[in-house]
This record gives C-alpha cells, structure tokens and sequence, in this order.
C-alpha cells in the first residue's frame, strides 16, 4: 500500500479538494475537516451521504436524500441514559412539583424540584442541557427554566411571552424553542412564538398555524417542529385532524403535512426520535390508539399501536429509542408507559409518577431534536 504525507490537497483552482477514490486510510491524532456554513448557506445540487458542519445549530449535518439532518449522537450523560422530565399538574388541585426519570431504565418517578407556581397545559421543550416551561394557567406569559443534569427548583427568567398563554404546545431542536397556539381568554391563538433556548430572553413571533387551536400536539427533529390536532372552539367546537409543520431555523406560516389516520383529536401527547414522531393520548373522542409519521416526508400518519392504558391530557418524553407516555384522565392517572420508537406495537408498563394527575408537560435531553 502506498503512503502519502501531505499538508493540504487542493484541485487547480484551489477551490476545492480533487476526488480521492478507492479505499482511503487516514491515521492521525490531529483532525479531518469538513466544508462548513450557516443553514442558509446549504448547497443546493447534493448527493445522499455528503456531509458538512452547520454553524447555526453547532452539529454535524449529513443529505439524506431528501433534506439535511443532523449526524445523531447518542446522549449518555444522565444515570446511564437521557433523561424525562415532568412537570407541573392538576391533581384535580394544581401542584408544582417536578419529576425526573432515567428513560433508559424502567421505575418510578424522582423528586426534581419545583416550579414557581402550579399549573397545567403550559408549553415545555429542552436542549439537551436546559428544560424550559411555557406560559400555563395563573401565570400566562412566564418563561422558567431547569438544568436537566441538576436537581433542585425552576429559575423564572427576565423573559416572557410575546402573548400569554395555555392550552398550548412545544417542541424544540437544540437551539430553538417553539410555543404555539392555546388561549388567553374566549377563542384560541393561532400564533407561534420562538424562544433560544440557551439566552433566553423575551420570545419572538415565529408565524402561525394553520388556524387559531387549543391543545395541538407538537414534537421536532433537528430541522422541523410538527404539530397534530388541537380544537378550534369557534364558533362551535371542532377537532382537527391536520398534521403541519415549519422550518425551526427560519420562521413563517405552518405548511400541511397530511392528515390523522385514526380522525381528529387534541389534548394528546408526543415522542419519537430524529426521523418518527408517534402521537398519542387523543380525546374528543377518546382513544388508545398511536398514530406515527416520517418527520423528514409529508402524508397521513399510519398506525403505530396501542396505549394499554387509555389517556389523554397526559404528558410524554422520549430518548430516540424509546417513548414515554405518563399520567393524564380519565382518574388523575399516575401510569407511566412506554414504546420502542424504531418499531410498532403496544405500550407496556414502565412505572408511576410520584403524584398523578393531568395537564402535566415534559421534556428530555435526548429527544430526536437534538
């Protein structure tokens, strides 16, 4: 085998590197670099497999061949694995404590914290480092926060809603946070809102859904928040089976990505990994059963499985391997279940939550955002 030292290889514009082909071996302690640039400045002619450094998001980015997605780094940093938070809940009565699990082992809840104040159906989404809570009931346009590797309470940050809020949704990548509809009083909000996670701050106008809606449901890759269902109480009452998403890294309207397989519904709940969401926990009507999609494509969701134990306005987190679903109604549930994300099938048993109740929000530090 030959051997060649060199510095650097250029082609004979040096604007470029000449093709290398054939099996190559690279052996030192320094480094490869790769061709690096924001997202705006992604090429546009590009072949599934080339890879490139994003310096928005700080992450390696391979093309798929339909859309450029984040090389997944498995997140180990927690007890073993990523980490579930769950936040506050009606019990009926409304409390502020916090929850964690270790997502990769099965058990009971742990004592985290607490939040500023109780609540429910608030916002909530997290790097893989900071958990953030949205708005909620009693304290509409609050941003908090938790550093997941941590215990201990919510800090109440400087920042707030562009425009108080709950009966709302979140989701997030590693940078961004998205809070979208809910309400402040009669009728619904169509708008969504954007906040950084790692400054905080004030959140900025993101656009909007595609109609004013309480209680969609939300969940994100790397490069796109995906919401499904909610209600729109005006002028009468009606269920929405859409499912829409947006670019997290620009801003603008929703887009339609298809429909419901199993029919409309809100007050559901969301987990998945880089490339699946799975949604469940519907109402109106109830329903046990869990509906999938491809993030990356666009179409109707597909049947995933069940939910053995039937809720809605429950909560959700996930690693990218494995979902949690975790309390909701009917009866205040304090049942934690869970799904393995890269297959289908039913939900089995994974433990409890130390205080039942519905209207909770949760978050990780490994979902398939990051």
């Amino acid at each position: 085998m030959s051997k060649l030292n060199i510095s650097k290889l250029t082609n004979e514009n040096e604007d470029g590197a000449p093709k290398i082909t054939g099996i190559s071996t690279f052996s030192s302690n320094a480094f490869v670099e790769v061709p690096k640039g924001s997202t705006a400045e992604r090429p546009e002619y590009v072949s599934p497999g080339m890879i490139r450094f994003n310096t928005d998001s700080g992450h390696l980015e391979y093309y798929n061949g339909v859309e450029w997605t984040e090389v997944l780094v498995a997140n180990n940093t927690l007890d073993g694995g990523a980490r579930g938070i769950v936040g506050a809940r009606a019990t009926p009565a409304f409390i502020n404590n916090i929850e964690y699990f270790t997502i990769s082992t099965l058990g009971n809840g742990t004592d985290f914290g607490d939040m500023s104040s109780g609540r429910y159906l608030y916002g909530c989404f997290a790097s893989s480092t900071r958990g953030v809570f949205t708005g909620g009931n009693g304290t509409t346009s609050r941003i908090e926060s938790i550093t997941i590797s941590s215990t201990g309470n919510a800090i109440v940050d400087s920042g707030t809603l562009v425009s108080g809020r709950y009966l709302t949704t979140g989701c997030s990548n590693s940078t961004r946070g998205l809070t979208a509809g809910g309400f402040p009083g009669a009728g619904a909000l169509s708008s969504i809102e954007y906040t950084t996670i790692a400054s905080l701050g004030n959140a900025q106008t993101f656009g909007d859904l595609n109609e004013p809606l309480r209680v969609p449901t939300a969940y994100a890759s790397s490069t796109r928040g995906v919401f499904a269902g909610g209600y729109n109480p005006s002028p009468a009452t009606v269920q929405s089976n859409v499912i829409q998403y947006v670019t997290i890294s620009t801003t603008g309207n929703t887009i339609d990505f298809g429909d419901l397989v199993m029919g409309s519904g809100s007050n559901a709940s969301a987990v998945g990994s880089s490339t699946r969401a799975v949604f469940g926990g519907f109402s109106s009507p109830s329903r046990n059963n869990l509906d999938f999609i491809t993030i990356s494509s666009t179409g109707d969701s597909q049947d995933f499985g069940d939910l053995y134990f039937s809720l809605t306005v429950g909560t959700s987190f996930s690693s990218v391997t494995r979902g949690c679903f975790a309390g909701g109604l009917p009866g205040n549930s304090n049942v934690v279940q869970s799904i393995s994300i890269p297959t289908t099938g039913d939900s089995v048993d994974f433990g409890d939550l130390i205080n039942g109740g519905h209207g909770q929000r949760g978050c990780s530090n490994g979902h398939g955002g990051l």
